[in-house]
């Protein structure tokens, strides 16, 4: 039976007078602004026509606090929608009495909901229409999506069935209204079972949905509906599909968009619906969404991603979480962003797994909802922002949580914005009690340009802190781990490992790949990654070289995890919204009094809450009181009519107090830094004064790191230098001398002579574990460097095997059949009869076998699949088999990768193992042994089993 929650009590001494009701709220509410807003308190008037937001300045996350205190004064539960959709302090006044007149309603005694039977994944689907169609020929009754109210009230539900009959019928419209193949149309609708049909309606015609965000309320939509008018633009949208409330105001858009054609609800394209048939369908490489990453930006990027995109990214995902039809999401992601609509409903689609959704203001509104809905429903995934963990942690009492059971979930993601330790830490510790366990809080890291995932930490691992060296991260771009006795230590979370098929790499200045715990831009490729950014071919060429994506971020890895560091950008985001400080700046340089120019815009990110806070400064000559006063009031205005939310301060400084560059660019750095230091307003000095100093204080950094790229790019000159002449030297000895012995002394000796030219020393363990006579040796595969350190330090005459394709050039060929080296077509099993015959042949005859059972190799960092090839051999031949582990190869010579890095080599050799039989199941036992030994000390993650 479902736990009773603490129900609401309904009764309150205030109700029965609505003059002391009033009278009671305001002083609440005007409470509640003193504290958060103490300049503005002192001048307001307060009166039931105050506005929230803009007289107020209670943005989203602070009407949650203020809810909560209105529902712990008068002993009530306010209705959702009513306070979600409040403006002002009358349509609070309201919603208050609602709820005294006991219409704000209670939670329901609830039952547990029935697991459904499990359904295959639609592995056959090569676009989202066929993933939906692939579910409905096989159980077209099969629940897909819940929409709720809240934790305790289910508005309506889709199936499969249903949902693909209502997006054809809505597509029929679409038709009616001549949309076609390849036609964009924008999609601002709120979470709603409207959303989702006319999401797939779109798709069913061909056609590229465009989401944009709905505004909070439906009051704001003329004013919302001017800032989407660039993105509108951008995407050439036919046609707008809205709520009922839009659709006056948003058809005064065509006529400033000129190939805006229409503007329909979902109601009058089904009432529009005729007899005609749909376009035959998509293909994977068809466009199959744009996603906007800029918002209302003069110029947005809106990031093109297909169906082979959309897909893989769903695949990698559910691999990473071990997804399946079992699993249940819930979800209060907002269905405009990437994680709430691929991450969230698109998973669950491909996979067969229920979706629990509500909106994001119901979450808003009472953040401990989401977790009721999660408890509610045994949900086993579910994912939020990190500020979605902080107002968790920071405005749920947990004397309202009796029952809660949250010992469901498997992974709940926490990602789209910075992830902070002290959140993790705090969430973790209060949500231990109601069954959260510490593994199953999974941080993640992704962006639009990758569909949405990027980077996954390990399953059931829980969060990994990396404490770092703060000074030593600022000054060099090294991330040195911070010293036990660091007072002050940099902590950042991993955000993961790459998720499979896709790649990471850490690039300096130049574009040269550089090594672990080192700072640089973070650039990605893989299977999701997106094409461009539509119409937008300057973008499109910054973001995309030489196959490899800029991410925009600075990051390290450290044993495989990515650590973001910061954004490149000053992009500001706040509560899981982009916002772009540009257009902030070019509005409050319109107030009268303000110096234009003279405006920075930056974030100032809460260490302790992990969002950011959103700090104007402006430059004016105004002294009086109300004259500055008008103009930080306007500059609230501005600011949440622009980005949908107050400022936290606006600080109007004396003339020249922001920095600029030379060429008159606002440094919002150097302003972020004058404002850390408390000195905005204070005697500054003349400004060359100010910008010499803060130029000199960034010339040693600046001087290190070009100092660093200039030491790489002449290492790697002689690096390659020193390769080529010690090959060429070994080429000419090897042809020349007559005995295999010789060749391979003179051999081993260039090769040390080489790597001792170039400075590179090898930590060489365990040659006393190689058996003399007859021996197979496997090693980890990791860079071609891996043959040339072998080749230096192994012992004797040892014989390569290697792949008939690695021949490629004469210079080559020639050389290692001089020194031994057998061909086969493919080290495996199944191979070539007459290859493992001669193998066997030869290692009878007391030769010393050299393999790599992983086959070859890639840039992932990790340990790879091994092939049975070399055990079956060895078992045939029994032959003792020796683990060999390379490590800092990958490192040194990344595969794909000709820029070296210098980096610590090691090679081991570990005991050898007796092969037991020759039976299948003593070749793979076998296999295990020798896998085992070398990922146990290879210092790499585990990327697959035995094939």
């Amino acid at each position: 039976m479902e736990p009773r929650r603490e129900s609401p009590q309904t009764a309150s001494p205030a109700k029965d007078d609505p003059r002391n009701l009033t009278q009671d709220l305001v002083v609440l509410v005007r409470s509640f602004v003193q504290e958060l807003h103490p300049q503005r308190a002192r001048r307001l008037a307060l009166t039931l026509a105050s506005r929230l937001e803009d007289d107020l300045g209670i943005d989203s996350l602070a009407r949650t606090e203020l809810i909560l205190r209105v529902e712990r004064a008068f002993h009530v539960r306010l209705p959702v929608a009513r306070v979600g959709a409040a403006e002002t302090m009358a349509d609070l006044l309201r919603a208050l009495n609602e709820a005294l007149a006991g219409e704000g309603g209670k939670p329901a005694d609830l039952h547990p909901i029935p697991a459904l039977p499990l359904v295959l994944a639609a592995t056959e689907a090569q676009t989202l229409t066929e993933v939906l169609d692939w579910h409905v020929a096989r159980h077209p009754d099969r629940l897909h999506i819940t929409l709720l109210q809240d934790d305790s009230t289910i508005l309506d539900q889709l199936s499969y069935g249903r949902l693909a009959a209502q997006a054809r019928q809505i597509a029929r419209g679409l038709i009616a209204r001549d949309i076609g193949p390849g036609d964009r149309v924008a999609l601002m609708l709120p979470t709603s079972i409207e959303f989702f049909c006319a999401f797939f309606a779109i798709l069913y015609v061909g056609a590229v949905p465009v989401p944009i965000y709905p505004p909070m309320r439906p009051s704001q939509i003329e004013d919302h509906l001017r800032r989407q008018a660039g993105i509108l633009n951008n995407a050439g949208s036919r046609m707008l599909i809205t709520m009922p409330e839009g659709l006056s105001v948003a058809a005064l858009l065509r006529a400033q968009l000129s190939e805006l054609e229409s503007v329909a609800s979902v109601a009058e394209l089904m009432a529009e619906a005729g007899d005609m048939r749909l376009p035959p369908a998509s293909t994977p490489v068809s466009t199959a969404l744009i996603q906007y990453t800029s918002g209302s930006t003069g110029d947005p990027k809106g990031v093109i991603l297909s169906h082979a995109n959309l897909l893989a990214n769903v695949k990698a995902m559910g691999a990473a979480l071990e997804a399946n039809s079992a699993d249940v999401f819930v979800s209060w992601l907002p269905l405009y962003h990437d994680l709430g609509l691929i991450g969230a409903w698109f998973g669950c689609l491909y996979f067969g797994a229920p979706l629990y959704v509500m909106s994001p203001l119901s979450f808003l509104v009472r953040p401990e909802s989401w977790l009721w809905a999660i408890h509610r429903f045994r949900a086993t995934l579910s994912a939020a922002p990190n500020f979605g963990f902080e107002l968790c942690t920071a405005k749920i009492d947990t004397a309202h949580l009796t029952g809660l059971d949250l010992s469901s979930l498997r992974a709940v993601a926490n990602g789209a914005e910075p992830v902070s330790p002290y959140t993790l830490r705090r969430f973790t510790e209060k949500f231990a009690a109601f069954g959260f366990r510490p593994e199953v809080m999974m941080p993640v890291y992704g962006l639009a340009e990758n569909a949405v995932g990027l980077a996954f930490s390990t399953l059931g691992r829980g969060p990994l802190i990396d404490r770092i060296d703060r000074n030593a991260l600022m000054s060099r771009g090294v991330a040195e781990p911070a010293k036990a006795n660091d007072q002050n230590p940099l902590e950042l979370v991993a955000c993961g490992r790459p998720l499979p098929g896709h790649e990471i790499r850490i690039v300096d200045p130049a574009g040269h790949e550089i090594g672990d715990r080192q700072e640089g831009r973070l650039e990605f490729r893989g299977p999701s990654a997106t094409s461009g950014y539509f119409c937008n071919e300057a973008k499109t060429r910054d973001l995309i070289h030489d196959g490899w994506l800029d991410s925009g971020d600075r990051a390290y890895m450290a044993e495989g995890d990515v650590y973001i560091t910061g954004r490149i950008k000053d992009i500001i985001i706040r509560a899981g919204r982009h916002i772009y400080p540009q257009e902030i700046e070019d509005a409050i340089a319109t107030i009268p009094g303000i110096r234009r120019g003279s405006v920075a815009v930056f974030g100032m990110t809460d260490r302790v809450s992990g969002t950011e806070r959103l700090v104007i400064v402006a430059e004016t000559r105004e002294t009086d009181p109300a004259a500055r006063h008008e103009i930080e009031t306007r500059a609230h205005e501005l600011t949440s009519a622009i980005c949908g939310t107050p400022p936290d301060e606006v600080v109007l400084a004396p003339p020249r107090t922001v920095p600029k560059t030379s060429s008159g660019k606002i440094r919002r750095s150097a302003t972020r830094e004058l404002y850390q230091r408390h000195q905005i307003g204070v005697a500054q000095g003349s400004l060359w004064l100010q910008v010499l100093r803060l130029r000199l204080a960034g010339l040693g950094p600046q001087f290190i790191r070009v100092m660093a790229r200039g030491s790489a790019t002449l290492y790697a000159l002689w690096w390659w230098s020193v390769i080529c002449l010690g090959y060429g030297l070994a080429w000419i000895a090897v042809m020349l001398l007559p005995r295999l012995e010789w060749r391979w002394a003179v051999t081993r000796a260039i090769g040390r002579i080489a790597l001792a030219v170039l400075g590179i020393q090898v930590a060489v363990s365990g040659l006393d574990h190689i058996p003399p006579g007859k021996a197979l040796l496997a090693f980890n595969h990791s860079s071609y460097l891996d043959v040339i350190i072998l080749a230096a330090f192994l012992p004797g005459i040892p014989t390569f095997v290697a792949k008939k394709r690695f021949l490629g050039g004469m210079l080559i060929i020639p050389f290692l059949r001089r020194l031994g080296t057998f061909f086969v077509e493919r080290i495996e099993m199944m191979g070539d009869i007459k290859d493992i015959e001669m193998i066997i042949a030869a290692a009878r005859q007391s030769r010393m076998l050299v393999m790599f059972p992983e086959g070859t190799f890639t840039r992932r960092a990790g340990l790879a699949a091994f092939h049975l090839g070399a055990f079956k051999i060895a078992s045939e031949a029994d032959l003792p088999i020796v683990p060999g582990i390379l490590q800092g190869t990958r490192v040194m010579l990344r595969p794909g990768q000709w820029f070296p890095r210098r980096a610590p080599l090691s090679l081991s050799i570990e005991e050898a193992i007796q092969p037991t039989g020759t039976d299948f199941s003593s070749v793979l036992q076998l296999e295990q042994q020798v896998r085992k030994v070398i990922l146990t000390h290879c210092g790499e993650p585990d990327l697959g089993e035995s094939t």
